[in-house]
């Protein structure tokens, strides 16, 4: 990018939609940045810390491992960011980020490697679940354990999770997030299609089972994850290491084992598991 905007912006779904045609998702001719700046709203954050992440992971990663950015970048990308949860679902941020600040990043990372190359339009504009930005930034929010990115690590180094499981309602109770990865980190789901059935296992049990009341979680610490907002313009964030989120309180161990116990039950009779487990 040769022309990096100064600040971050917010441009709306409906003008966002309109500069993806066919000849921009498939790369063949340039988003009219000057138009999208003129239709945005510029917030006051420096873009300066935000484009540099996107450029260390260009750096960092070859083309043919553009997977293995995901979990590098959604620690970096949640603590240089820094924003609230009510911020973070205006997606007006995340389009702007896709369309003004690093379009070349979602070209890199998302064009298909098909005889005609295309990027899905909804990693432009889409739901928190798929567009190319705030995917990393939810599943970063979703999977933490209170200052501890490592589960991230562990959820956005498999496609599966980010493409699955980071859709489901049920894993916005933070015990059964931890619970889903450390099925994935112990070795009891180890492929894509064991992670899909474990998603689908848990899902369908979450209907009639309350895993809040089975595994009860603790108030997250607002105050201390307000200062960790706050402190963004002073904060330093190392790319060489995992950096350290908020405050705000960790997921209580014994309600993590439960759920554990619970979906490895669940995983293991699932009809799904079997198919699986024919296959290999």
């Amino acid at each position: 990018m040769s022309d990096v905007p100064s600040k971050l912006g917010l441009l709306p779904d409906e003008v966002a939609g309109s500069f993806l045609n066919a000849g921009v998702l498939q790369n063949a001719e340039p988003l009219p940045q000057n138009e999208i700046e003129r239709a945005s709203t510029l917030i006051d954050r420096d873009a300066e810390p935000v484009r540099e992440l996107f450029d260390e992971a260009m750096g960092r990663f070859l083309s043919d491992e553009r997977t293995a950015a995901d979990a590098w970048l959604a620690p970096v990308l949640h603590a240089t960011l820094r924003l609230t949860r009510r911020e973070a679902a205006d997606s007006g941020l995340w389009n702007y980020l896709a369309l003004r600040l690093a379009p070349d990043y979602v070209y890199w990372r998302h064009l298909s490697r098909e005889a005609a190359p295309t990027v899905a339009r909804n990693r432009f504009v889409g739901p928190f679940h798929t567009q190319a930005f705030a995917r990393l930034w939810w599943a970063a929010e979703l999977f933490r354990d209170g200052p501890d990115y490592g589960p991230v690590k562990v959820a956005c180094g498999n496609q599966d999770v980010l493409n699955t499981v980071l859709r489901l309602e049920v894993i916005r109770h933070r015990p059964t997030a931890q619970a889903i990865i450390r099925l994935l980190e112990t070795g009891v789901v180890r492929t894509g299609r064991e992670v899909n059935a474990l998603a689908q296992a848990v899902n369908t049990a979450g209907t009639t089972l309350s895993y809040e009341a089975l595994a009860p979680d603790e108030p997250r610490d607002t105050d201390a994850y307000r200062d960790w907002v706050e402190a963004a313009d002073e904060a330093v964030v190392p790319f060489d290491r995992l950096p350290r989120g908020p405050e705000d309180g960790r997921i209580p161990k014994g309600s993590v084992d439960t759920l554990a116990k619970l979906f490895e039950r669940l995983f293991v009779d699932s009809p799904a598991a079997d198919a699986t487990s024919e296959e290999s």
